[in-house]
């Protein structure tokens, strides 16, 4: 297929880099630099999703609030995106922002502004998934001020693919290596910046860093990722004459243990322990 002025130009433009998206979930070595994979792994309920709208509101924000202002796609495979928990964090920084007096326009015309640079796009299967991935080199193309992919979750058709493959692994991993291939292609074309969850398939007793943590999903995705987070929760006392679910949400402490690589797995690059509360205004690093 031939390409364009307009889109030769939109892959060739420098994207925005986001290796400072957020200082405190990445050791001294920083995020994610252009091209770059990001895996939030982890069992349910560990804060994966509330990481990811913590980073989409960053990055859509404009940056008199504190943000960066680039353009985000959200692939939703799990149809677990909650665009009223969106809006309410998003409200509460333009808020938080206007109190300090860096911001004061917190009316719903900045509101509309955030979420015209966020583009979401929903798949109920890894085909629709591939198809998707395709439709996005158009979407890219189209608007060279997005910077970041956030992808919840890459491991929803974990299950699925495996019972439609029937007992070949090659035929199981098929969709998803070339879901992978395309997000390889992406990474290299657009410079683009990839955060993915992936949920908990095997239970390992061996720590949060173990082998068996990351060999359930195909090579091919593995080969992409630079950056781990693996995402777990503390455990909290429960003492009699607690309050409502919300002010229990809000004593509930997560852990993410992050890992760098240079490429492919082969290096480390370094690593840092960050923790987390999850409030009304969204995520409050502790």
């Amino acid at each position: 297929m031939s390409e364009s002025g307009t889109q030769l130009f939109a892959r060739l433009e420098a994207r925005q880099c986001l290796k400072d998206v957020e200082p405190r979930l990445f050791g001294d070595d920083g995020g994610p630099d252009h091209g770059e994979v990001v895996e939030l792994y982890g069992p349910e309920g560990t804060g994966k999703t509330e990481l990811l709208y913590h980073l989409l509101c960053r990055c859509v924000l404009p940056e008199a609030a504190g943000g960066l202002e680039v353009d985000v796609v959200f692939v939703d495979t799990d149809y677990s995106l909650d665009m009223f928990r969106l809006v309410s964090v998003l409200d509460s920084r333009l808020n938080a922002a206007g109190s300090t007096g860096e911001n004061s326009r917190t009316d719903d015309a900045v509101l509309r502004s955030c979420l015209s640079r966020l583009l979401v796009v929903h798949c109920y299967s890894s085909s629709q998934l591939l198809l998707t991935l395709h439709f996005l080199e158009t979407a890219l193309s189209s608007r060279p001020s997005a910077a970041l992919i956030l992808i919840d979750s890459i491991s929803a058709f974990y299950w699925l693919d495996r019972s439609e493959g029937g007992a070949s692994v090659a035929k199981q991993e098929e969709r998803l290596s070339r879901c992978s291939e395309l997000l390889g292609r992406l990474l290299r074309d657009y410079r683009i910046t990839i955060f993915a969850t992936c949920h908990t398939i095997r239970k390992s007793s061996s720590g949060p860093s173990s082998e068996m943590d990351r060999s359930h999903l195909c090579r091919s995705w593995q080969r992409l990722v630079t950056h781990r987070l693996v995402c777990s929760r503390q455990e909290t006392e429960r003492n009699h004459g607690d309050g409502g679910c919300g002010e229990q949400r809000n004593r509930q402490v997560f852990m993410v243990h992050c890992s760098s690589w240079t490429s492919s797995w082969t290096r480390a690059k370094g690593s840092s322990v960050s923790s987390f509360r999850v409030t009304d205004a969204g995520v409050e690093f502790i």
